[in-house]
């Protein structure tokens, strides 16, 4: 069977391709999405994140001797507990200042943490096995669909959603939310403001981590991984809307999807998709798709 002369297994297998990249995507756009919408920051050092997380869930298995699952959870709590650092040491004293010192600041960080790894491990990839719970893949009668690739749509799917959940629609939300709005409000109630706007930018570089947890076996772990991918999510979270959290996720997941069918019918443009799609955005709805007007 053909669509427009396409055998269906190949366009199959192209989508499934864009919705894993689609959920690297919505997941490291989403960490990014919750830092500037509650706490106001460009944070340019994500791809850097996300690839410390790769690499430390690659040494806690090469050098510790841990399992993947392991790695899963213990990696994105020590970048997280980077983020703390960062934000505790550094950020908070820029929060009342323009934008483009965080964003000046969180560059050099990326610049700082890509050098360490590098002159530690070069520029060259270190391998990741696929963990074995994981490992083959299941036929499914009209294609051939890798588990590993499979899990991490689902794996990227609960965590974006449930982090979706708790910060629109409980009451955590609500004082986050209120907290980034009216911060002397919030604090007469006795809730302490700054340690849930660290606790939230290390969430939000903790999201990174676990990305990078989940691409480092689909891709080599090697220190300039986050490097072109950044510069795709942030584009993903403009059209998205500044700090929209629903939007970033399926701004993300759409747009991987895009860009696997554009890989099928016309492999040349869909390194560039992702940015046309913004410039058309741009120009109809300057505050992205769901983003709000002010």
């Amino acid at each position: 069977m053909e669509i427009f002369g396409v055998p269906l297994p190949a366009m199959l297998s192209q989508l499934l391709l864009g919705l894993v990249n689609g959920s690297f995507y919505a997941m490291l756009s989403l960490g990014l999405a919750v830092i500037f919408g509650l706490l106001n920051v460009i944070n340019f050092s994500h791809g850097a994140l996300y690839m410390m997380g790769a690499f430390l869930a690659w040494m806690g298995i090469e050098y510790l001797g841990l399992n993947y699952w392991a790695v899963l959870i213990l990696a994105p709590l020590a970048v997280g507990a980077f983020g703390i650092v960062i934000e505790k040491t550094m950020l908070r004293h820029l929060y009342k200042l323009d934008h483009l010192y965080g964003l000046l600041l969180t560059f050099g960080i990326t610049l700082l943490v890509e050098g360490v790894f590098r002159s530690f491990y070069g520029v060259s990839g270190q391998p990741f096995q696929v963990p074995e719970a994981l490992a083959g893949a299941t036929d499914l009668g009209f294609m051939v669909m890798p588990n590993y690739r499979a899990w991490v749509v689902v794996a990227s799917l609960v965590v974006c959603l449930s982090t979706w959940f708790v910060i629109e629609k409980t009451k955590l939300g609500a004082y986050l939310r209120a907290g980034t709005e009216n911060p002397k409000l919030v604090e007469a109630f006795g809730i302490n403001v700054p340690l849930m706007v660290t606790l939230t930018y290390g969430f939000g570089v903790a999201l990174a981590g676990f990305a990078g947890v989940l691409a480092a076996p689909i891709i080599q772990v090697q220190p300039l991984m986050g490097q072109n991918l950044i510069i795709v999510v942030f584009a993903v979270v403009v059209i998205g809307g500044m700090g929209s959290i629903l939007g970033s996720i399926l701004t993300g997941l759409g747009l991987g999807v895009i860009e696997g069918l554009t890989k099928v019918f016309y492999p040349e443009f869909s390194s560039t998709v992702v940015f046309l799609v913004m410039v058309v955005v741009l120009l109809l709805r300057p505050a992205g798709l769901f983003g709000k007007e002010k």
